[in-house]
């Protein structure tokens, strides 16, 4: 199965720990062996909700606009950003 990497960027799982392990809140339709990195909640940044929701629509809009091909490679921008 094919991960959707863009969809991926923009998902958000909660998850609680319990007993030692992480349980996520509601049940997700990610392929199984799927990798993700999680980050305490407190530690992302200091957006509200509000802010959080106009971000996620942003970024949704960003990239239902996206054209293939016309953006710039990840590792692109990461190397401008370590060179700096």
């Amino acid at each position: 199965m094919t991960v959707d990497r863009a969809k991926l960027m923009t998902m958000t799982l909660r998850a609680r720990v319990k007993n030692g392990h992480l349980v996520l809140d509601e049940p997700t339709n990610l392929p199984e062996g799927t990798e993700v990195e999680l980050v305490p909640v407190d530690e992302i940044d200091d957006l509200d909700p509000a802010e959080r929701a106009r971000l996620h629509g942003f970024l949704t809009e960003s990239i239902r606009k996206h054209v293939p091909g016309t953006g710039v490679p990840a590792e692109s921008v990461l190397e401008r950003v370590r060179r700096s």
